[in-house]
């Protein structure tokens, strides 16, 4: 195809792409006809949907419900200060368009849900999984799988992060970790940390693979897993083998419709239900308390870096060192209340079950954690 058929502009903007005989002009078009469904505007997010747009993927889908926040600005570049508090995708789409106008950008505002999940992907050639919960992870996994579209996937935490492609012929998700980790059990990087230029890695390392896939060149990472080391910065790339007994895609496979898995996809890093699993107290009760001269004894569950980064006066004990250190909180077992907080509730929820399972009936969650403190009585303290 020569670049005749291509606009002015699409020949001047991707010039330097188009002299690759990988690409030329027969490629710029595969990638102008194709779609890109992105899930998860975050950190790998970010950089994925910056490069396909700037290569001219045609149309490219963002799912995000979230909105931006402060905290997210180290990692996730589409954004700027300016975008604090705007709708994720809204913020994204803005940012993408002035790009590269000659794409087409689809901002869904809205959580992926096994009710949405299969129509939406199967409107998408390629779906590059940039979120950050085991639960919708396996539910990339498993819609794909479904619907039998190429799931490029990533994930990063702290110092180290991971990349593989999952598409036809190859393994999925599920031949790698059959299930999710019971809750708690695996930090997310809410609660461990990431240094802010690995999603930028990882993320780019996901659109060169999206855009292998398009075209239809290279060796791309179906059947390896590619292991990143930021710190001692070494990459290794291990080899994936299709499991035949896989749930998802094995030769006898399970799944059906994502009603066969439905509990994999909800996890502690939901939003907490409307009925409270245990006995809550609000940041206006607890700061009315406080005001009253009451002091109530508070239990931050977090890790030692947040609690650095931001706290309410409460004692340290993580969630993990938690069982091994009851004996510190036997002083205030019969105190009238303990109130146990995490940055949002997920993990002082789980905190409050177990204490009093062990005799600590006096222990509640406090609703929303870090955050509600944030949002509703302090607003100068961190989200950390």
């Amino acid at each position: 195809m020569s670049t005749a058929t291509l606009s002015t502009d699409a020949q001047q903007r991707y010039a330097r792409q188009l002299i690759l005989p990988e690409v030329g002009a027969a490629g710029q078009q595969k990638l102008a006809e194709a779609s890109v469904l992105i899930v998860g505007a975050g950190g790998l997010g970010s950089p994925v949907a910056l490069y396909l747009a700037a290569a001219g993927v045609g149309r490219i889908g963002l799912i995000d419900d979230d909105r931006v926040d402060v905290s997210n600005l180290h990692r996730q570049v589409l954004y700027g200060t300016a975008s604090a508090g705007r709708p994720k995708v809204e913020a994204a789409a803005e940012r993408l368009r002035a790009l590269n106008p000659l794409c087409t950008v689809e901002p869904i505002q809205e959580r992926l849900t096994p009710e949405n999940a299969l129509d939406l992907i199967r409107r998408f050639n390629v779906v590059a999984d940039g979120t950050d919960s085991f639960a919708t992870r396996y539910l990339v996994n498993d819609a794909c799988v479904l619907a039998g579209v190429p799931n490029v996937f990533a994930s990063i935490s702290r110092f180290d992060g991971q990349a593989s492609v999952f598409a036809a012929g190859g393994p999925c998700y599920r031949c790698l970790f059959e299930s999710p980790p019971p809750p708690g059990t695996v930090p997310s990087c809410a609660e461990g940390g990431v240094l802010g230029v690995l999603p930028g890695v990882l993320g780019t390392i996901q659109a060169t693979e999206v855009l292998k896939l398009i075209l239809g060149i290279g060796d791309g990472l179906v059947g390896r897993l590619l292991l990143v080391d930021a710190l001692g910065m070494r990459f290794r790339t291990l080899s994936l083998p299709r499991n035949p007994a896989c749930l998802a895609c094995g030769e006898k496979p399970r799944l059906r419709s994502l009603a066969t898995f439905a509990a994999d996809y909800t996890d502690a890093c939901d939003p907490m239900p409307e009925t409270p699993s245990v006995p809550e107290i609000t940041v206006q009760e607890l700061n009315e308390r406080r005001q009253r001269g009451e002091n109530p004894f508070v239990l931050d569950v977090r890790q030692p870096e947040e609690f650095a980064g931001a706290n309410i006066d409460g004692a340290l004990i993580p969630m993990g060192e938690l069982a091994d250190r009851l004996e510190e909180l036997r002083p205030h077992q019969d105190d009238p209340i303990m109130v146990v907080h995490c940055r949002s509730g997920g993990r002082s929820t789980r905190a409050v079950e177990f204490l009093r399972s062990q005799g600590f009936t006096n222990a509640v969650n406090l609703k929303g954690g870090i955050h509600a403190w944030s949002d509703q009585i302090d607003p100068t303290l961190p989200k950390v």
